[in-house]
């Protein structure tokens, strides 16, 4: 007699199961979906050949989704603590003049008056972290006690500090030549660390909204872009093996002569950045703040230099992406990332992370880059103008919100109202109808 119920209960878990499966994929689904529709909707070349699946397209994509991709990480970072950081944009256009001028003039420029102090502050912070938590490693293994703590103190930050002055001063002697790719590597994304950490700092101390703070961040980033590459400058054309180094060359390149360089810097950035969420106490503060910040406070997580933190790594990873930019597209422009914060934004919240902070992760946001990398890539195919594509991506974007869990119960539980009210009026109406049919 049990047998029944047993096999229904069976049927419901089954459902149940591949109801959560679904809903953990869906992501997943809606980019092999878009993947589909673009090697349906593509056009042919002349020897019949499938343009949408050619090595060639697809290697122009991860080319192309390398700048919004590594910027995304930075967002996604500080969206995860309920930030937000609309000054990405401007720090990548500082960044491609910083890059482009290094690459091109020799001396003394702006570029190394900014360069020069933000490598200085990079590599303190970083040098003064590892001797610190070299010497408590080496305290607790000998003794275990602490006190020599304050000696030791001094000791990590008289060393960091003389590391990193060596290191700055190595920088700024640089001048004399055309920067080769990696003091590029070193001193732009130091800019932008410098910038993010500003923004970090006024945030916490201020006790100021993100939105306004990054905001007039990018305001003054634009302007100092503009300062940087000179009022008459709208564009630093760089060439290599020309007016730049040939070495830069290599960051616009093929791996093996298959994978974009830009590309695989982006999938390292992804990895390590997945790693940090998913494995360190870094990542598990991250999550912590962005689900309940006074609650992390109160459990002894260091709220503000966690926060500092995260938007010095956006700042530093969207100098990186002006790199990128400056070797994709050969020049460096005050007005480069016009815009970019937009498309990071949306690529992280099309991944999952929700903008209240606490959930979200690094693989959602590289599906969500690569949703929109092949959405653009699918509309420019089919030469569908600029502004459509515009409106398109708009669209996605909202539908995207709409489908998350959150939102969809929401606009379930409006209809549902909805229908609710429209059905007493129905029956009041076939109520005040009935009378005249019998009457009749």
């Amino acid at each position: 007699m049990s047998y029944p119920s047993e096999r229904i209960m069976r049927s419901s878990r089954g459902t149940l199961r591949l109801k959560s499966l679904l809903k953990a994929t869906k992501l997943y689904w809606g980019l092999a979906l878009l993947f589909l529709v673009g090697v349906l909707s593509s056009p042919v070349s002349s020897k019949g050949h499938n343009i949408f699946l050619s090595f060639g397209n697809l290697s122009d994509v991860f080319r192309q989704i390398s700048v919004t991709g590594i910027t995304a990480v930075g967002m996604t970072l500080v969206i995860l603590i309920a930030g937000i950081d609309l000054s990405v944009g401007s720090v990548l256009a500082l960044g491609s003049v910083v890059c482009a001028m290094l690459l091109t003039n020799e001396g003394w420029s702006a570029a190394y008056l900014l360069g020069v102090p933000a490598v200085f502050i990079l590599c303190f912070l970083f040098l003064f972290a590892i001797v610190t938590f070299a010497v408590k490693l080496r305290r607790t293994a000998l003794s275990g006690t602490s006190a020599s703590e304050p000696a030791m103190s001094k000791v990590s930050l008289i060393v960091a500090v003389v590391a990193a002055f060596s290191i700055a001063l190595w920088v700024a002697s640089s001048s004399d030549s055309k920067a080769g790719v990696l003091l590029v590597l070193l001193v732009v994304p130091a800019v932008g660390f410098m910038l993010g950490m500003v923004n970090g700092v006024i945030i916490v101390g201020g006790r100021l909204q993100p939105f306004i703070v990054t905001l007039a961040m990018m305001v003054a980033g634009l302007g100092l872009a503009r300062l940087t590459a000179g009022q008459n400058t709208a564009v630093w054309p760089v060439y290599t093996g020309s007016n730049a180094t040939e070495d830069f060359e290599a960051l616009r390149s093929l791996l093996f002569g298959v994978i974009p360089v830009p590309g695989v810097i982006f999938a390292s950035i992804i990895v390590l950045f997945w790693v940090v969420l998913k494995f360190t106490k870094f990542g598990r503060y991250v999550y912590a703040i962005g689900g309940n910040e006074e609650a992390a406070r109160l459990a002894g997580v260091p709220v503000w230099r966690v926060k500092i933190t995260v938007y010095a790594i956006s700042g530093y990873l969207a100098a990186l992406a002006g790199i990128l930019y400056v070797a994709q597209y050969r020049q460096g422009k005050p007005d480069a990332g016009m815009g970019l914060e937009l498309d990071a934004i949306a690529a992280v919240v099309i991944g999952g992370t929700s903008l209240m902070g606490g959930r979200g992760s690094m693989i959602g946001t590289l599906v969500g880059v690569l949703i929109f990398g092949f959405l653009s890539n699918i509309l420019q195919l089919n030469n569908i103008d600029s502004n459509t594509q515009l409106v398109l991506k708009g669209i996605i974007i909202i539908v995207a919100v709409l489908l998350q869990e959150r939102r969809s119960s929401g606009w379930l539980f409006f209809l549902s109202q909805l229908r609710a009210r429209n059905a007493p009026e129905k029956s009041v109406s076939n109520q005040r109808t009935e009378p005249s049919v019998h009457g009749d």
